[in-house]
């Protein structure tokens, strides 16, 4: 058994997502093309003395208590894995904006998943891990395995699709918040008015065409859902070769992929007086990585 466990939590973001419909359970069944990218938190793990499951970040408008979904995954790993707690410290070192439509929040809740099955040596499989971070939250699956994957159902159906190429993905994050909830309460009550293209984009996928990927990023959210500065921020993009605009999740953040490095930076730094957090990134094949372990 292991003391600790230091792990690196990769945002994602959707290269399309689509609302299928309202499931009879209030869910929503969803079609999304999802990719990590090299943005993230490093979530330390250690075994303290104890039973409580402790939580420290190095920002203050994140909860330290069982509202955390970091707090909840530890007590979905016991549970489920039949452990009895006996004290534990969790570390968040936010990177990846909060709030943002970029998963931050369940990518650190896969990543105390993935560090308890170091720590406490149960062998789980990305499925079996998986399947215990599905019960917290519809993105952590995907933020468990990451890359490129198709996420369907409520997210917990994930498939295998070919990589996107090396490209540079420009992130900017207004200075405002979306709430998830309210977003999907927008769909229920209006709807959409159109339907991306699914089969077309998993071509464009397959076939790993960056530009044909890039003209095919679509997200439902942005048919009723109001970004401040969105419309700029998207016209800077394209201004300077943007191969395709979108945003992720619902809200607010809108991205960009670059084919040069230069154009991705030049368009960063016209973004200062639109966007509050910008970062330039590459896409990454993991959701989450093990940088270290403490006998």
């Amino acid at each position: 058994m292991k003391s600790k466990a230091t792990v690196n939590a990769y945002a994602k973001i959707n290269l399309m997502l689509d609302i299928n419909y309202k499931r009879t359970d209030n869910y929503h069944d969803l079609f999304m093309i999802m990719q990590s990218v090299g943005i993230y938190d490093t979530v330390t793990v250690e075994k303290i003395k104890g039973r409580n499951i402790e939580i420290s970040c190095n920002i203050d408008d994140i909860p330290l208590n069982e509202k955390n979904i970091a707090h909840k995954a530890a007590t979905a790993f016991f549970k489920a894995n039949k452990i009895r707690n006996t004290g534990i410290h969790i570390d968040i070192v936010k990177r990846i904006p909060h709030a943002a439509g970029l998963a931050g929040g369940s990518a650190d809740g896969a990543a105390v998943i993935v560090a308890l099955n170091q720590i406490y040596e149960t062998c789980l499989s990305d499925d079996e891990l998986c399947d215990i971070g599905v019960k917290i939250g519809a993105d952590v699956p995907f933020c468990i395995k990451g890359g490129t994957l198709l996420s369907q159902g409520i997210g917990e159906v994930l498939s295998m699709v070919k990589p996107l190429r090396r490209c540079y993905i420009l992130l900017a994050k207004p200075d405002c918040s979306v709430n998830t909830g309210m977003a999907y309460s927008q769909f229920d009550e209006f709807g959409k008015t159109h339907t991306p293209d699914q089969l077309g984009m998993l071509k464009a996928i397959q076939s790993r065409d960056l530009k044909d990927i890039s003209s095919r990023l679509e997200n439902v959210f942005e048919q009723f859902i109001e970004v401040q500065n969105r419309i700029n921020i998207k016209e800077i993009m394209r201004n300077n070769n943007a191969l395709g605009t979108c945003m992720s999740g619902s809200g607010p953040t809108i991205f960009g992929i670059f084919e040069k490095k230069e154009d991705a930076h030049k368009a960063a730094s016209e973004l200062v007086n639109l966007a509050k957090d910008i970062y330039v990134c590459l896409p990454v094949s993991k959701g989450c990585k093990i940088t270290n372990i403490t006998e």
